[in-house]
């Protein structure tokens, strides 16, 4: 629970900003991301926890590097596969999950100190609440840009529709409003947290 709420890593930690202000125009997209992220982040966590006293200290960043992109590998070609859609929307931003620092701080922080089993939980909590994020701040500017929510052309989804057609602030869809609405919504969240 701490990485939804407490840690959570993109409202109250910071981290991830470029997949975060990249890839959020739309809630399928913010969902996507965080959860190809959650993915990595689970089994990074899992494989480093697994072989962390078969790694030299020496080599120990490169080392949970080499496993993260092991994984951002397969996930891209899975995705390649099984979702060309989103894949061709999140381009370039998969393959920079590798250098996610969201995912090499839990290795260093959490699944090198820790089990297992714990270091799969932890995984999900942080990557559960990065996702959440994400759908998050893209729902939002989704349904400010165009007055819908969740619309999905290639997966034939039309969306929750709360406002006209002709409704939307074409900013809000484009790089400011990223900025805009992630800045409101991490003060909603300061204020609640000190509530």
């Amino acid at each position: 629970m701490n990485g939804i709420v407490k840690e959570n890593p993109t409202f109250v930690l910071l981290l991830g900003m470029c997949p975060t202000l990249g890839t959020t125009s739309s809630a399928i997209n913010g969902l996507s991301m965080g959860l190809a992220t959650m993915f990595v982040l689970i089994l990074s966590n899992l494989l480093i926890s697994l072989i962390k006293n078969l790694i030299p200290d020496m080599v120990r960043i490169p080392s949970y590097i080499v496993v993260i992109a092991s994984l951002v590998t397969v996930l891209q070609m899975l995705m390649q596969a099984y979702v060309p859609s989103i894949y061709a929307t999140l381009g370039l931003f998969i393959p920079l999950i590798v250098v996610n620092c969201i995912i090499l701080g839990r290795a260093e922080a959490f699944a090198a100190k820790n089990g297992p089993v714990a270091s799969i939980f932890d995984g999900i909590g942080i990557g559960l609440g990065f996702s959440l994020a994400l759908t998050i701040l893209g729902a939002v500017r989704e349904l400010l840009g165009t007055g819908v929510v969740f619309k999905s052309d290639d997966f034939g989804i039309p969306g929750i529709t709360l406002q006209g057609e002709d409704y939307g602030m074409l900013i809000f869809v484009l790089a400011p409003g990223a900025f805009l609405i992630l800045g409101y919504l991490i003060a909603i969240v300061n204020k609640l947290r000190k509530a």
